[in-house]
């Protein structure tokens, strides 16, 4: 369970450790320790940890308005710290994005843990630095723009190649990555053909990275750059079999 809290959130562990010898030495029942282990998580991530995150060269990226989580369990978990340049730039980006899409939300998903460069955030392989941010695509439902997504973790809704498109997935699925696109078979698929990329905002979105000077790359499915028509920005990659699909969400990096 250590473990597990200290992949999923870099705190829980030790505060699971902190709660289980007092609970112990107080000879208290397992409800007890729960509450107790509760009481002490949610005091440290919104109280604690973001007071010390700044010494780490971190911040936490707002929780409302017009750049938030997708899904508020992000920030639960303790996985939306940046440093304070990329938090600048993205709030900036998403200002200028609501002025001309009046009403839009830019929703972000995964970030860094606000502790220690070179510390995993699980399964990302590059998120460790602070200077890392996944956001997620902008959707249309009935036609009409919303600003949720048919995954409820923002991963895993994929939109696959068309013929005549790049295909990484099969490429890779081909050389033997099979963890490329895993992520569909835990993602429930069935919100998929409720909802459409709204490709005007998503494209915009990404305009406004890629010609940000503090950008260094940013990824996404070849087939998805080739389609929004995007090749003329160089600071739109592929990132290769090693790492998962990235035609479900955004992944961007500054210098």
């Amino acid at each position: 369970m250590v473990l597990i809290l200290t992949i999923l959130t870099q705190i829980g562990g030790l505060i699971y450790l902190l709660a289980f010898f007092l609970a112990r030495k107080l000879q208290q029942t397992s409800a007890v320790f729960t509450a107790v282990f509760l009481g002490f998580y949610l005091i440290a991530t919104f109280l604690i940890v973001p007071t010390l995150a700044p010494f780490f060269g971190r911040t936490a990226l707002p929780v409302t308005g017009n750049l938030q989580p997708l899904n508020f369990t992000t920030c639960l978990l303790n996985r939306h710290y940046v440093t304070p340049e990329l938090k600048e730039q993205v709030i900036s980006i998403s200002d200028d994005l609501e002025e001309k899409y009046e009403g839009s939300t830019t929703n972000y998903l995964d970030a860094n843990f606000p502790f220690y460069n070179g510390f995993p955030l699980f399964p990302h392989l590059s998120h460790h630095d602070g200077k890392k941010l996944d956001l997620a695509f902008f959707y249309k439902k009935g036609g009409l723009a919303v600003d949720d997504a048919p995954s409820f973790i923002g991963y895993g809704v994929f939109e696959d190649p068309i013929e005549g498109e790049p295909n990484s997935p099969a490429d890779c699925d081909r050389r033997g990555y099979w963890l490329y696109g895993l992520l569909s078979s835990f993602v429930p698929q069935w919100n998929k053909d409720d909802y459409e990329v709204d490709v005007e905002r998503t494209r915009f979105l990404l305009k406004l990275l890629a010609s940000d000077e503090q950008t260094s790359k940013i990824f996404i499915e070849p087939h998805l750059k080739q389609r929004w028509r995007l090749k003329r920005f160089d600071k739109i990659r592929y990132h290769g079999c090693h790492a998962v699909r990235h035609d479900d969400h955004i992944h961007t990096q500054i210098r």
